[in-house]
């Protein structure tokens, strides 16, 4: 049985400032790469944040058809947002606990339709920290953000 997995990871030179964001797709059978695909992109004038938002949207974007997928984040922003926090701000009409609008509610929207036609499981893990494909992630991401600097 092949699985697959997403990690992802957004940088920022700034912030506000040139920004990118990576993404390692995976598929594998037991320990088996079956397959790997790279992800990157940029903006010229962004957040840390928003890129982060990026990359967990771009690799779900990236799938074809409905799929089960482990996406990893070294963003506890993205995990605790679309695993919590999202479910109150939709109640609440996209205003917060303390009635104040959402940041970056265009992406979160767009994170929050993406993930619905998949069965998606998110993990955090801590940044910076040797873990091979999330550092590769990070690259991708810097990669992403560098025609922008």
């Amino acid at each position: 049985m092949t699985d697959l997995y997403a990690w992802t990871d957004g940088a920022c030179s700034g912030n506000p400032g040139p920004g990118g964001w990576g993404v390692l797709m995976r598929a594998q059978d037991g320990e088996r790469i079956v397959k790997e695909r790279e992800l990157k992109g940029g903006e010229p004038d962004t957040t840390n944040n928003r890129m982060e938002l990026m990359a967990a949207i771009s690799a779900l974007e990236a799938l074809t058809r409905p799929t089960a997928i482990t996406i990893t984040t070294d963003s506890a922003y993205v995990k605790n947002g679309v695993t919590g926090w999202i479910h109150g701000w939709k109640r609440n009409g996209w205003r917060t606990a303390s009635k104040k609008p959402v940041k970056n509610e265009d992406l979160w929207r767009r994170l929050d339709e993406a993930q619905a036609r998949h069965d998606v499981r998110w993990e955090w893990i801590k940044g910076h920290a040797g873990h091979a494909e999330n550092e590769r992630a990070d690259e991708l991401a810097r990669a992403g953000m560098e025609p922008f600097k």
